[in-house]
């Protein structure tokens, strides 16, 4: 694809994310992303909304002008400010890019990445902000969530935004990477939220409109008894099952992007992938 249409993907990705009647974010919350090229992607500006998005929205930035931030040493708000700024493809743009960038180039450069989208659904948010949260997202409920989501999410324990959650949403993926042999589909943000990683915006929608839904699943449950996961040897079935793997492409890659590979999809059995590491991406 050429940027153009990179950047007009994700401005549709993002309005329909930003629906008002889907109550996934709500005002500025939120942000995406999409990779440009090899060197560039663009990012929601900082301040403006999903909901009603236009490509002036958007920033174009450098991934070498803002992953060096991961590895530094603390930077003062001000710093980060003038570095995000001093990254951006065209300096002479008007706007300044979201406070997660970092942590959005990060998730770009992973494999089978090319699209992001970071959102607070008010259901996620109400399973993030309780205290027995973690323990009720332990657990896979039904198929279609294994399908969509994968296996499990990446969990990041609450940390300041900007450059200090960047650190520990690497830091995550990292550890995921190393226990699973593949990436992630979807992280959890304590008290926070919920991002999306896929090839394409269906793929991003998609997760995020099943862990809406599988957050208001288990809400159901508390009034019967609490959830009933799915057996380990279940989840393991379902997640490489030939045909789910084809309803896996189906639903979530519909756009023309790169195709699924085993590390981005998970073509290995998690006992495969758990006797190896594929190293970060």
């Amino acid at each position: 694809m050429t940027k153009t249409e990179v950047l007009e993907q994700l401005v549709a990705m993002s309005r329909r994310l930003g629906a008002p009647e889907r109550d996934l974010v709500l005002l500025g919350e939120g942000n995406t992303s999409a990779r440009a090229g090899d060197d560039t992607f663009f990012v929601k500006a900082s301040g403006t909304q999903l909901g009603t998005a236009e490509r002036d929205a958007f920033v174009e930035v450098r991934f070498d002008g803002v992953l060096p931030m991961l590895e530094g040493g603390d930077l003062s708000d001000d710093e980060i400010i003038q570095r995000l700024m001093a990254a951006r493809a065209d300096p002479g743009a008007a706007r300044r890019p979201s406070v997660e960038t970092v942590l959005h180039a990060h998730l770009l450069r992973l494999e089978g990445v090319t699209f992001v989208g970071h959102t607070h659904p008010t259901s996620v948010l109400a399973l993030l902000c309780a205290k027995g949260g973690r323990q009720a997202i332990s657990g896979r409920l039904f198929p279609d969530e294994i399908v969509c989501c994968g296996v499990a999410p990446a969990y990041v324990e609450f940390t300041d935004p900007g450059i200090p959650l960047a650190r520990a949403t690497r830091d995550a993926v990292q550890a995921y990477i190393a226990g699973h042999g593949f990436r992630p589909k979807a992280l959890l943000l304590e008290n926070h939220g919920l991002f999306a990683l896929g090839a394409t915006p269906s793929e991003v929608e998609a997760i995020t409109l099943m862990w809406d839904k599988v957050a208001r699943v288990l809400a159901g449950t508390g009034a019967f008894g609490g959830p009933r996961y799915l057996g380990a040897r279940t989840v393991d079935r379902i997640f490489t099952r030939p045909d789910e793997k084809y309803r896996e492409r189906e639903i979530c890659r519909p756009e023309t992007g790169p195709a699924p590979t085993a590390s981005s999809s998970g073509g290995a059995t998690l006992s495969e992938a758990k006797g190896r590491d594929r190293g970060g991406d």
